[in-house]
């Protein structure tokens, strides 16, 4: 994965161009009946159930529209929130809150939307002891808020783009002419390079699990919609040599059963692409 300063880059990157998306050359609405130097207060409001995330981010978002403004926090991030709770409290320049809100709510509706379906599938997952991954299958341009959003819920964070690590999927496999040739082509561009990225290897079936095992360096396997019978088989096979990922076609009925299988991960698109936001709102008091 990324590192902090650089996560934190993407984080600065989505807020300053979400308020200039949103704000243009001004909140008209609030500047027309407004005068600026009055303030205010309003409050966070869950009017839904699940697990809630943003609270951190939303603190950035206030800090970078005006520093001036105080916030009281109430719940934090990864906490259960029910109908009814409130988050937080804003107070400072009326304006400010205005202009921050729209940003805020979008974020954090669908940070917990994300939070809450990755925390039902790490339960799902409980007593065994396999993890649950994302995927890069996110809304672009706030990705790193959505992978944010899925550690929070109790998930891993997959590689955050093509850049930190190498995933040789069937279309890589296919252009390169096979898996060894994948793998080794791979291995000499890492050694010409300079660089230190971890290898995972898409097997469509045992007897490309079995050739990728022929080949040094890889760090994980990703079994791509095996059965449970051709998972449990794979697992058996591959022991030490590395990591074991398994996708496609797994949700909520039938993840279990593959981590019972034993792999060591599940990867999941749907945590981050298939969720409904939680309803919030921040309402003047």
């Amino acid at each position: 994965m990324i590192s902090d300063k650089q996560f934190q880059k993407e984080l600065d990157i989505i807020i300053a161009n979400a308020i200039r998306e949103d704000v243009g050359d001004g909140d008209h609405s609030s500047l027309a009946c407004i005068p600026a130097d009055v303030t205010g207060k309003a409050k966070l409001l869950v009017k839904d159930n699940g697990i809630l995330a943003g609270v951190d981010f939303a603190k950035q978002v206030f800090a970078y529209v005006d520093p001036a403004l105080k916030m009281e926090t109430f719940i934090t991030d990864g906490s259960p929130v029910q109908h009814g709770d409130v988050v937080f409290h804003i107070s400072g320049s009326s304006q400010s809150i205005l202009k921050s809100e729209r940003l805020v709510l979008n974020a954090m509706q669908r940070m917990s939307a994300i939070a809450t379906k990755t925390n039902k599938y790490t339960e799902l997952l409980k007593g065994t002891t396999t993890k649950i991954l994302d995927t890069r299958k996110t809304t672009p341009g706030i990705r790193a808020l959505e992978k944010w959003a899925v550690t929070i819920g109790g998930g891993k964070n997959h590689r955050f783009g093509l850049y930190d690590m190498i995933m040789l999927k069937d279309n890589h496999i296919d252009f390169a002419g096979g898996i060894t040739p994948a793998i080794q082509k791979t291995l000499g561009y890492l050694k010409a390079k300079g660089l230190d990225l971890k290898i995972i290897v898409e097997a469509r079936n045992l007897d490309e699990v079995r050739e990728i095992m022929e080949n040094p360096g890889v760090h994980r396997i990703l079994l791509d919609n095996f059965d449970y019978e051709q998972t449990r088989e794979a697992v058996a096979l591959i022991g030490d040599f590395c990591q074991t990922e398994s996708s496609g076609g797994i949700n909520e009925s039938n993840m279990r059963e593959y981590a019972k299988c034993g792999v060591d991960y599940i990867s999941s698109g749907a945590i981050t692409h298939s969720v409904y936001n939680m309803d919030l709102s921040l309402k003047a008091f």
